[in-house]
């Protein structure tokens, strides 16, 4: 692995946004292994079968990265913030392919995990997904930072840098989030368990 030089990552982020495609391709090797450890955490959430490994979700998602034709990528933490939403949309198209395939229901993660709560139950990929574009059409700061810091696993003051609130904001935010997507995720138990 190549060893960054202080300074190089926010260069190249630098030049990457400002259209140099070759600015990615040399910071990709820099920041691999931070965006294998993303994936892993991904993966780990994940039912045990699955199909992906941890370096085939960071290829998927160089290549998506390879795509973008504006990117507006401030620092490095803004960066594996791209990369999670990346890394999140290719994990929900695998899980809808999957339960389109097999019928079965999506990937699995734990209500617990996805939300931060303790309580019963567990939620598929999918119906996260789905609750947390429910959450971002009712609050747009709120979905980019659950986004960040659930998928990004982003500090609160790297969240804060990135959307430009405070970290008592963040945190503020981040507890209302919780609380909607655990309300959107067990309002189909819910309704089930009232008419049985």
């Amino acid at each position: 692995m190549l060893q960054a030089q202080p300074g190089d990552v926010t260069r190249l982020l630098r030049d990457w946004g400002n259209g140099n495609q070759e600015a990615l391709n040399q910071l990709v090797p820099l920041v691999y292994k931070e965006l294998c450890s993303l994936a892993a955490a991904y993966l780990r959430r994940e039912r045990r079968d699955h199909t992906l490994q941890p370096t085939e979700l960071v290829h998927e998602a160089y290549l998506r990265l390879a795509d973008q034709t504006e990117v507006d990528c401030r620092n490095r933490a803004h960066f594996f913030g791209i990369a999670s939403n990346l890394m999140r949309q290719i994990l929900v198209n695998h899980a809808r392919r999957h339960g389109a395939a097999k019928r079965a229901g999506g990937i699995r993660v734990t209500l617990e995990e996805a939300v931060g709560v303790a309580g019963p139950g567990v939620a598929d990929m999918i119906a996260l997904d789905d609750a947390l574009k429910s959450l971002t059409l009712m609050d747009p700061r709120q979905g980019r930072i659950v986004e960040l810091r659930f998928f990004g696993g982003l500090t609160e003051d790297e969240i804060a840098e990135i959307v430009g609130v405070s970290p008592f904001t963040v945190r503020r935010d981040w507890r209302i989030a919780r609380a909607v997507l655990y309300n959107e995720l067990h309002a189909p138990l819910l309704d089930r368990e009232r008419r049985v």
